[in-house]
């Protein structure tokens, strides 16, 4: 364990790359071999907009990976942080540090950006796509990914998580974006035992249906227990009733146009009758007048 922690300390660039680059290039032919749905679509154009905005993910965590590691260096050695409130042997620590580094990294700032509108106009970005498939995983507004970086930071720090946890943990959450958004079929019985615990291809895909009340559940990233837990689970029968996409820019020219997709946090939001923001923003109309 103590190795595998100093490997993932020390990671080289080269390392993580090639995790995210070949997890795409995996996945991308297993959805060829095993697709979940089978709905014709330009693939190659798909992706080259979907590959934009994991470009921009990439460069901006990059540029702030100084801070991160600020951030874990100045816990690991002040000992600040959850981590150092019990003594653990190190394999429980590393258990421990994951499931909560899962928990306000990803489950949280996931959930809260369904809940905050100004956020939620720029993680619609990652929802607005009609496709989902590995590419998907990392289609987020530039915007999202700056402040999905601030709570990870924030997590590092009540967690006092040391680097090698950190990068375990973003490794095995760029493994799970390719898993969960794949566009690959797994057997259901086997899918929902493991999303006991993990989060899985048709569990995730629920999340991307195009409208509430599926749209707000299965925040997890990797663990599925938070959602059990904060009861935002939620399950499909047929996996052919789900749609992908969301219901307020369904129209290919505001979906698959990138100036558009930049832009849309930047635009009034338009809610669709009886959504989320909808009835309050009605009912502020009505008290102003």
């Amino acid at each position: 364990m103590e190795e595998l922690i100093a490997f993932f300390g020390n990671i080289p660039t080269s390392f993580r790359t090639g995790l995210l680059l070949g997890g795409i290039v995996l996945f991308w032919a297993l959805e060829g071999v095993i697709p979940l749905f089978s709905a014709p679509y330009k693939k190659v154009k798909h992706a080259g907009i979907n590959l934009f905005f994991t470009l921009t993910s990439a460069i901006i965590g990059l540029g702030l990976a100084w801070l991160l590691l600020r951030a874990s260096n100045f816990v690991s050695e002040n000992q600040f942080g959850l981590l150092y409130l019990v003594e653990m042997p190190l394999w429980l620590q590393v258990i421990v540090g994951i499931l909560l580094l899962d928990l306000i990294g990803a489950y949280f700032i996931h959930w809260l950006e369904h809940r905050v509108k100004w956020m939620w106009q720029f993680h619609l970005v990652h929802h607005s796509d009609t496709n989902v498939d590995v590419t998907t995983g990392l289609r987020h507004h530039p915007g999202e990914t700056l402040f999905r970086i601030f709570f990870t930071i924030v997590a590092v720090m009540v967690v006092g998580a040391p680097i090698g946890f950190v990068m375990l943990y973003q490794s095995l959450s760029v493994l799970f974006a390719h898993i969960t958004h794949a566009n690959i079929k797994m057997p259901v019985k086997l899918d929902r035992v493991l999303s006991y615990i993990f989060v899985t291809p048709l569990m995730h895909k629920v999340h991307h249906h195009y409208a509430q009340p599926l749209t707000d559940t299965n925040y997890g990233n990797i663990f599925s227990i938070w959602d059990r837990l904060f009861k935002t689970f939620a399950q499909v029968d047929k996996t052919e009733d789900l749609v992908y996409g969301i219901d307020t820019h369904m129209d290919p020219r505001e979906n698959s146009a990138l100036d558009n997709l930049l832009a849309i946090p930047f635009k009034k939001y338009r809610p669709p009758v009886g959504a989320k923001f909808g009835e309050r923003e009605v009912m502020d109309e009505h008290v102003a007048s």
